[in-house]
């Protein structure tokens, strides 16, 4: 069954078309109907502050939705992983490497997708946001602060692109999303998964300064602990800022709208994993929500939860998170989020401190680290600690 046949039960399913990419005004309709249906679902038209490319993963919806391959429909952007693994396997190589290059930014988000075919894809769609970016940058019709803000974005884009990092989820559309991988996610024994807070994006992904405040620099300095205190364990990391993170301190940072769109992409992320490796979920400050709201629907391979910096998890305890989830929490002495209420009144506030005695989550020493972003700086018993729990390797976590 098709995502727009689940979403429409009503309506006729979508023609076969006579050759690729044949266009037909109900296949268009149905592809923009479809396109729309997925982008409310899933969380892509969550609010943006600003909107700098706002058309680029629609379009790109749009034509995957109208187009056929070697005369076979494709599967629809929100079909189950599995179903797209199926339609995957049954192409050879040469014929993934052509649609990775006719759809690299759906290629490249797509739950299902071999990884190392998704690393290509999105290396080809950060390489056209570069371009389109360039040219921005350049163009008289924007201001100057918009062909700055563009220059700042073709240098991340390239960046994100560099030979050898590998992408597992680019979206460009207003301030973007990202997800990169750190080691072999394929053959893992053990996936961390870093679910950064708020105050992420695109830009914000990586730094130069306060490296290890953001996203990517938070999993490559964890997946580098680990592999040194567990050189035996294959292990992968994978930095997680596919999701519509709130900005500052504000009223969505307060609520949980944007943490229950997160939740279901994670959820989805999860879902789409390869192999059978145990998965431990490291869940930063606001990030710590959307691990909350998504537990309850982990799969099974999920053993882990850590949440470091959090205001609260949505739940009361630890054993509302899953059954057959170990849940660990660590916080810093002068960490400023110990000082917000822990409450939930109206849709305002996450809940129980996690930290507290009676939420019953494994509480980790922070040893070396200090305020709201060092958890993950090399040398601090914080990471140490986080790298024990996402290897498995219990005995060496340090309690307080």
């Amino acid at each position: 069954m098709t995502l727009f046949s689940r979403l429409y039960p009503h309506t006729s399913p979508r023609p076969r078309p006579s050759g690729p990419g044949t266009f037909t005004l109900p296949r268009f309709l149905k592809a923009v109907a479809v396109v729309f249906a997925l982008l409310a679902t899933t969380g892509w038209t969550a609010r943006q502050s600003h909107d700098v490319t706002p058309n680029a993963r629609v379009a790109a919806l749009v034509a995957w939705e109208q187009d056929t391959f070697a005369g076979r429909e494709l599967p629809d952007a929100g079909a189950r992983p599995d179903r797209v693994a199926a339609f995957f396997a049954s192409l050879s190589a040469r014929e993934q490497h052509r649609l990775a290059d006719r759809h690299p930014l759906v290629v490249g988000n797509l739950g299902g997708v071999p990884v190392t075919l998704r690393y290509r894809a999105n290396r080809t769609a950060l390489a056209e946001a570069a371009r389109r970016e360039r040219e921005r940058r350049v163009d008289p019709r924007f201001s100057e602060a918009g062909r700055h803000l563009a220059g700042r974005r073709m240098n991340r884009f390239l960046s994100l692109g560099e030979e050898g990092r590998q992408i597992l989820a680019f979206d460009p559309t207003g301030l973007g999303r990202a997800a990169e991988v750190f080691g072999d996610l394929e053959s893992a024994e053990r996936i961390s998964v870093v679910v950064p807070g708020a105050d992420v994006d695109l830009l914000t992904f990586e730094r130069t300064r306060m490296k290890y405040a953001a996203p990517s620099g938070m999993a490559e300095a964890l997946h580098a602990q680990q592999v040194r205190s567990a050189p035996t364990v294959r292990s992968a990391t994978i930095a997680w800022a596919d999701y519509t993170a709130p900005r500052g301190l504000s009223v969505d940072t307060a609520t949980g709208d944007l943490a229950r769109a997160g939740a279901a992409r994670l959820r989805d992320l999860l879902a789409a994993l390869p192999g059978e490796g145990g998965v431990a979920l490291m869940c930063h400050s606001y990030g710590s929500v959307v691990c909350g709201l998504a537990a309850g629907a982990l799969p099974e391979r999920v053993t882990d939860l850590a949440v470091a910096a959090s205001p609260g998890v949505r739940t009361g305890s630890a054993r509302d998170l899953g059954e057959n989830v170990r849940v660990w929490a660590m916080r810093t002495p002068d960490d400023w989020i110990g000082d917000v209420p822990h409450l939930h009144v109206a849709g305002i506030g996450h809940g129980a401190d996690p930290m507290s005695a009676a939420f019953g989550a494994r509480r980790l020493s922070t040893d070396g680290a200090t305020g709201h972003t060092d958890y993950f700086v090399p040398g601090t018993r914080s990471l140490e600690n986080l790298a024990a729990v996402g290897t498995g390797a219990y005995h060496s976590a340090e309690l307080r």
